[in-house]
């Protein structure tokens, strides 16, 4: 018997998509048609101000935007197919949205800049307020007075925070557990005149009323930094591989040398950001400090003695309470602002520092 063997049939290609054949736009053409966008648009805004029209630059920069997304989705849709026009559409909209967020922020750093140099000078950073009317004086009793505040506040609330977020995630279970966390959401929200009530109210039990001190300052920070301390804390700790952990109690190590050996260096880098977080969180706060710590013109170590000004505080009473001449006023609240958007840039280097050289060093 013989058997007759069948060529196989030839195998029909399947048609790939057109989104996956089309050609690709060159690397220049989303920057050309920008451009073009752009010319367009001041074009059209151009001849409307030659009617006599101020030239509108924020229309412009609107209405070139529009243009572009509406023609680079448009070709690549022609040109590249489906997939890639959404890819484009999608990633113009991120990018404009990051631009419209960067605008409030390059505007307000600009402003402060350019506001806060006419008083950033050495008798700025030597000088108080006392006996001083109109010009001159300076803002030290208002830094000193910030640095011993938050710096209270962070011995306070850093402790306190930190060892609720271990025992949230080491060992909280339950009822209490449950409780801490809610408590912890409670205070998150509270708005922070609240908590200079509290501090006001708290030591007017022990001195009596009408009593304002840099420590009642630092207990209403204390109580706006500790949820943030929590919560950032909780957050790192949760991301530590629970591999870890295993791998330290399968060597017969106890429970608190694992958190201290292997969970919180291997977290330090997000908790120290956490932290900085809550600093920059209270180091503006003005309601809390204006009511438990008041303010003064005068210079302040003493933490238990005495009303004691702060930075947010000082560029508020500069400007509500402005004499003659007023520009000395507002140029003294301009340099204090400058002065506490550089401390909290200083602070958020200190703490990317300290991260990097705390962080475990692994595959060395």
């Amino acid at each position: 018997m013989t058997t007759t063997l069948t060529p196989p049939e030839p195998r029909v290609a399947t048609p790939v998509s057109n989104s996956l054949t089309a050609g690709k736009l060159p690397n220049g053409a989303p920057w050309m048609i920008l451009a073009a966008s752009l010319l367009v648009s001041a074009g059209l805004f151009g001849v409307i101000a030659l009617s006599g029209a101020e030239f509108n630059w924020v229309g412009t920069l609107v209405v070139a935007a529009i243009i572009y997304v509406v023609v680079i989705t448009v070709l690549s849709r022609i040109v590249e197919g489906s997939r890639r026009s959404t890819d484009r559409f999608v990633t113009s909209l991120v990018t404009g949205a990051f631009l419209l967020a960067m605008i409030p922020l390059v505007s307000l750093t600009i402003t402060v800049v350019t506001f806060g140099l006419a008083r950033f000078d050495p008798e700025f950073f030597t000088y108080s307020m006392r006996s001083v009317t109109g010009e001159g004086g300076g803002a030290l009793h208002a830094i000193v007075g910030t640095l011993l505040m938050t710096g209270t506040a962070a011995l306070i609330s850093i402790p306190i925070g930190l060892m609720t977020s271990i025992y949230l995630v080491e060992y909280g279970r339950g009822r209490l557990a449950r409780g801490i966390t809610f408590l912890v959401d409670v205070m998150t929200g509270i708005p922070s005149i609240v908590a200079g009530l509290f501090a006001y109210a708290l030591f007017a039990i022990f001195w009596g009323p009408g009593t304002r001190t840099g420590i009642a300052g630092a207990v209403a920070l204390a109580v706006l930094m500790i949820p943030v301390v929590v919560r950032s804390s909780e957050e790192m700790l949760r991301l530590v591989p629970n591999e870890l952990r295993e791998a330290a109690y399968a060597l017969g190590v106890p429970k608190w040398l694992t958190i201290v050996k292997v969970v919180l260096p291997t977290s330090i880098a997000g908790i120290t950001t956490g932290i900085m977080l809550s600093i920059a969180r209270v180091i503006g706060e003005t309601a809390p400090l204006l009511i438990a710590a008041g303010f003064t013109n005068s210079m302040n170590y003493d933490m238990t003695e005495g009303r004691m000004q702060s930075l947010p505080v000082f560029v508020y009473t500069q400007y509500a309470n402005q004499g003659t001449p007023a520009s000395a006023y507002l140029d003294r609240a301009w340099a204090a602002a400058l002065t506490l958007i550089l401390i909290v840039m200083a602070l958020n280097l200190i703490a990317r520092l300290v991260a990097r050289f705390f962080a475990p060093k692994f595959g060395r």
